[in-house]
């Protein structure tokens, strides 16, 4: 049987201006500029089939869209949009993706690196309950500047869950 879905591929992230998100990115979690598929000298992609393709609103224009690459995991790709009622990002009670979890061996380390790259840390890292406790296994929020939601995870030893089933969630190799 094959399976559908394979994988995350990349995350798409819109922000209000590219530059400080590109350094939050790099700075705060370690990515690298991948390449560029919309910038700088080349015209923005618009008009009606672009509008209907993405389901952006009429008269938006995609001004730039530039991929990195996480250490591990999937990709984050960035894009700049121009449109007169552009809004910022739902909050994470509002119906829809709310946040994107990344995977860290040290959680106090990791939040210090994105809060000294412009990132806003919600609270101190909380210890994961019910089927997610373990010993050292936490978790915290980091407000990216551009509003995107971001936790940290960590679980060293595994999770309490392990002992009811066989599937597994995502876990990079320690390096």
């Amino acid at each position: 049987m094959t399976n559908v879905v394979r994988g995350v591929d990349h995350i798409g992230l819109t922000v209000p201006e590219i530059g400080p998100a590109e350094s939050f990115l790099m700075e705060g979690m370690g990515a690298q500029f991948m390449y560029e598929l919309l910038g700088a000298g080349m015209p923005p992609l618009k008009g009606p089939e672009v509008e209907k393709l993405v389901g952006i609103p009429e008269g938006a224009e995609i001004n730039v869209a530039r991929m990195y690459k996480l250490p591990t995991g999937p990709a984050i790709e960035l894009f700049q949009y121009t449109l007169k009622d552009q809004r910022p990002a739902l909050r994470v009670c509002d119906v829809g993706w709310q946040h994107v979890a990344l995977y860290v061996d040290d959680i106090d380390a990791a939040a210090a690196k994105m809060v000294a790259a412009g990132g806003r840390q919600m609270a101190q890292p909380w210890d994961m309950i019910g089927p997610e406790s373990g010993d050292g296994n936490r978790f915290c929020f980091i407000m990216a500047p551009f509003g995107a939601m971001i936790e940290l995870v960590t679980y060293p030893e595994g999770q309490l869950y392990n002992k009811t089933t066989a599937l597994r969630r995502w876990k990079p190799e320690r390096q």
